[in-house]
């Protein structure tokens, strides 16, 4: 999939009213985008398949929604006043700014797309006989640019984990990147900028406190840990769940909705004994994967990636990778925190964050999995691999989003054949006995065509006709969305057959088996 198929599927977004960009009368907000319609039906049940699939399907993991504001000295205490930075890098000429690491990492991926391309050439002209392996392993040329790429990736890893600015620029001039925008390598020196949004709450200037919007959730859930542990009486090992905002002062801010300043999270933080906690790192990481995969767009579009740098609370960090349009791009983050976070707000604070363990019969600080997943990445990843436009056999073109039918916006178009002879009044019939079970859409303007179109364009994944005939036998044509195949069935059958293929339930099931 290329950039070009990334600017229809923006476009889409806002044809159809999933995504709008935010304050778009004044001109816009950079980096903020507002929920359609469409959208935030999508956006919901993405939320309520992983809000289930957490808590309902572990007895040991509970939910909790803590505060956007939180206590500022929280925020020292998580390392995020200190150590909460992007290293960026601004171009004399073209006067824009750029994350140093993301212009390495985009050089590093350009290597890789050309030792691709050799490997792909070569295999079309071996065909059958193409022994990729052995190719890798000899072929001058793909084995100069590994070597090249290996270099850059020593010195790019090793420079931020030593969090050494000087040396992240020498890489991009020794490796002549250039700005995309003026094609100069006319470069400042890098420098840290703290991501947080700050403001001040309070009543007077001489007392007002200053705070900050949260930049992740995590926290809010570690300060809980108490609360949730005694009231809940949760023995460990246990989970907290949460869904929420959080904010980010992104200055390279792009990609649509992949990177955005005001965000959605998703995060669970399971907590375990000290020393189980790379067993249960390993286990959460089969867990997520299976979750994403049970959407069905394909395993080959998902892989892991184990992290450079791991963050100063980290024992073990792996990425979900996601096949977007513009590549390879993470979507959820595992992690093995260890008891950083609970160690660091018990100094903080001076109150005990301790787990009395009755079985050892001994206290101590409980170490952490933590798995984080963006909303608005995920969404814009289902979009992606949903998104298809398919030549007919009458030659017209459709473009259907071939939504899982859990997620799909809209379950059920209800589409009365005419105006007239009493058919409008027969599909409202149908849609007041079945709008208690999913979210129907009813739709009489245009031929029944372009209906069809419509709501392949929204993924919805039936739609039923409503006929003269109807009115005499009580049966309606349904439509499905995938194959296009349409079936005579009784009015009365159709909430069995339609609750079965969108309930969130069968979906939980396969992963929950």
């Amino acid at each position: 999939m290329s950039e070009d198929v990334f600017k229809k599927i923006v476009s889409h977004c806002k044809e159809y009213g999933f995504v709008f960009q935010s304050s778009e009368i004044y001109d816009g907000l950079s980096a903020v985008y507002d929920y359609g319609q469409m959208g935030v039906e999508l956006k919901n049940n993405i939320k309520k398949y992983w809000w289930d699939s957490m808590v309902l399907l572990n007895e040991n993991v509970v939910g909790i929604d803590s505060a956007i504001f939180m206590h500022p000295t929280i925020w020292k205490a998580s390392g995020h006043v200190d150590a909460f930075n992007d290293p960026l890098i601004d171009n004399k000429d073209s006067k824009k700014r750029y994350r140093a690491d993301v212009l390495i990492e985009d050089y590093l991926a350009k290597i890789d797309d050309k030792i691709n391309k050799e490997v792909e050439k070569a295999a079309k002209r071996f065909g059958e006989s193409f022994d990729e392996a052995m190719y890798r392993q000899t072929n001058p040329r793909v084995l100069e640019n590994q070597k090249k790429r290996d270099e850059v990736h020593a010195r790019f890893a090793k420079a931020l984990n030593d969090t050494n600015l000087e040396e992240l620029r020498q890489i991009i001039l020794d490796c002549e990147i250039a700005d995309p925008i003026s094609g100069t390598r006319n470069w400042t020196e890098v420098r840290q900028f703290n991501l947080m949004f700050a403001t001040e709450m309070g009543s007077t200037a001489d007392g007002a406190m200053k705070v900050y919007l949260r930049p992740e959730t995590a926290q809010g859930i570690f300060v809980n840990f108490l609360n949730v542990q005694k009231t809940g009486r949760m023995k460990i090992p246990f989970g907290i769940a949460q869904i929420g905002k959080a904010f980010r002062n992104e200055i390279v801010a792009r990609q649509f909705i992949f990177r955005m300043r005001e965000f959605e999270q998703m995060e669970m933080q399971f907590f375990v004994r000290p020393g189980e906690e790379l067993d249960w790192f390993a286990k959460w990481k089969e867990v997520r994967m299976k979750w994403h995969q049970a959407l069905g767009f394909g395993s080959q579009k998902y892989r892991f990636h184990d992290h450079d740098k791991l963050a100063h609370y980290a024992n073990a960090a792996t990425d979900i990778e996601f096949e977007m349009p513009f590549g390879f791009k993470e979507v959820e983050g595992i992690h093995s925190r260890t008891d950083f976070d609970l160690s660091s707000h018990e100094k903080y604070s001076g109150k005990k964050l301790q787990y009395f363990d009755p079985e050892l019969n001994k206290s101590y600080t409980p170490y952490v999995i933590e798995t984080s997943i963006g909303v608005d990445r995920m969404f814009l990843s289902v979009l992606s691999a949903a998104y298809a436009e398919e030549v007919l056999e009458d030659g017209e073109t459709r473009v259907v989003l071939r939504l899982p039918s859990a997620l799909a916006p809209i379950k059920l178009g209800v589409l009365p054949l005419v105006k007239k002879d009493g058919l409008p009044e027969k599909a409202r019939e149908i849609i007041d006995a079945l709008k208690f079970d999913f979210k129907c859409q009813y739709d009489e303007k245009d031929s029944i065509g372009k209906r069809y179109r419509r709501q392949d364009a929204i993924g919805t994944p039936y739609c039923v006709t409503v006929d003269h005939q109807s009115l005499e036998d009580n049966t309606v044509t349904i439509r499905y969305r995938d194959s296009m195949e349409q079936e005579r069935v009784a009015i009365d059958k159709l909430s069995d057959i339609i609750s079965d293929k969108v309930s969130m339930k069968n979906l939980l099931k396969t992963i929950g088996s």
